[in-house]
């Protein structure tokens, strides 16, 4: 661009800005990287106040899943497991991700095998309403897994599938 272009430039930009004030409204650069740049006029306090409200309003529906833990030991009994398992569905049913740990204590952990296989029952159990994040891995003294929520429509789906068989 020559001289004269620059000129007309800046006489576009005084011109801009002069009719922004007359009007009481802000001049905003909309798309800086075009040429030449593109620049709107607005009230710029009351665009981020509209903006700052749809931020709200569309976290207003989302809901924030929260990491929980349920924790057993490798000597685990029946009833007590079937206690835990309940406490797993609560908390996935309640859309929170689970983390199940066990911790090994003195000499059992020379058999992680227990653990292992007690966190295999659990996932088995519990796959109609979770899927596993993390498949059982060793963390110092602690086995875990971590399960998170299924979305709603794969489990609504599945429990009309489980009505139909019966009926069939």
């Amino acid at each position: 661009m020559g001289e004269k272009g620059e000129q007309l430039g800046i006489m576009a930009q005084v011109q801009a800005l002069d009719t922004a004030r007359k009007r009481s409204l802000d001049l905003v650069e909309v798309a800086p990287t075009a040429v030449p740049p593109v620049c709107r006029l607005m009230d710029y306090g009351k665009y981020r106040y509209e903006q700052a409200k749809k931020d709200r309003e569309s976290r207003k529906g989302q809901k924030m899943s929260l990491l929980r833990e349920v924790r057993l030991r490798p000597k685990i009994g029946i009833h007590d497991y079937d206690a835990k398992v309940r406490t797993a569905k609560k908390l996935l049913d309640g859309g929170d991700k689970v983390k199940i740990s066990i911790l090994f204590r003195g000499r059992e952990i020379t058999h992680p095998e227990i653990g292992w296989r007690l966190l295999q029952k659990m996932a088995e159990e519990l796959k109609e309403i979770a899927a596993i994040d993390r498949q059982p891995a060793m963390d110092n003294r602690r086995m875990i897994l971590m399960l998170s929520p299924l979305p709603q429509q794969k489990v609504k789906i599945k429990e009309e599938l489980k009505k139909e068989v019966p009926n069939a």
